[in-house]
């Protein structure tokens, strides 16, 4: 017999809060019991399409944020007063950036843009989110991964370090967390077809926004500390890792 699922929290904090994926995510959450979300972007004020979104899909409240990913200081602060005014929450990490590769292998401060979005404000995020929800023993915490950080690649490398240091940080965090009430799930999807894969050709076991979300969704109701999406990435991932350092220096994207 299998176990009933586990149901989304009352509120659903979206840091990222015009991610495609991130919104596919909230608004299934919504759709599953949530009644509040509170979107966190730059530019908050300009959120209306968003919210209206998820009030249709059956959100009572919809609170939009200023947040800027990059400035860390101000990351505490915001947090604790999300955390003092809604209790547990499901905290859905959804910002980041791509990058130039050309660009960031002669542009330095690039490089490390990219860096401190994907990996520096994500590993602030979530320790500030842990801290505050421990105390609570309740909460879950949604972060996404990529296959790019399974093994770097010479035609993205600096994007899949950056994705590799997430997904050691947020293992590591998600055996911290066992036995505290909190959890974390990490999503590690393939090539996402969407905005900021726009112009690029699709790689092999790519999904969509929407396809991304169903997966993650059914993950958290399921209890589950990670997911591979599709899961046919989990293979794939194995193989890279095998792969002879000669022939994976060609690999293309």
């Amino acid at each position: 017999m299998s176990a009933a699922p586990i149901p989304p929290n009352p509120t659903v904090l979206l840091l990222g809060g015009r991610s495609e994926i991130g919104l596919e995510v909230a608004e299934r959450l919504v759709r599953g019991g949530a009644r509040t979300v509170v979107l966190a972007a730059r530019g908050a004020g300009r959120l209306a399409g968003e919210a209206e979104r998820l009030r249709a899909a059956g959100a009572t409240r919809v609170e939009a944020l200023e947040f800027d990913a990059d400035d860390l200081p101000s990351h505490g602060p915001l947090l604790a007063g999300v955390v003092a005014r809604h209790g547990a929450l499901d905290a859905v990490v959804a910002f980041g950036v791509l990058g130039d590769q050309a660009r960031a292998e002669t542009d330095v401060a690039h490089a490390l843009a990219v860096v401190h979005t994907d990996f520096t404000a994500q590993v602030s995020v979530l320790s500030h989110l842990a801290r505050l929800l421990r105390p609570l023993r309740a909460g879950r915490l949604v972060v996404f991964s990529s296959i790019a950080g399974v093994r770097a690649r010479r035609p993205n490398y600096v994007y899949g370090s950056a994705k590799a240091g997430l997904d050691a940080f947020a293992s590591g965090l998600a055996d911290a967390l066992a036995g505290s009430g909190v959890s974390l799930l990490l999503v590690r999807p393939g090539f996402v077809v969407g905005r900021m894969s726009a112009g690029m050709d699709p790689a092999p076991l790519s999904s969509t926004p929407p396809q991304v979300a169903d997966a993650t969704v059914a993950a958290l109701a399921a209890g589950r500390g990670e997911v591979w999406v599709p899961g046919a990435l989990r293979a794939l991932a194995a193989a890279m890792r095998a792969t002879p350092r000669a022939l994976w220096r060609r690999a293309p994207r």
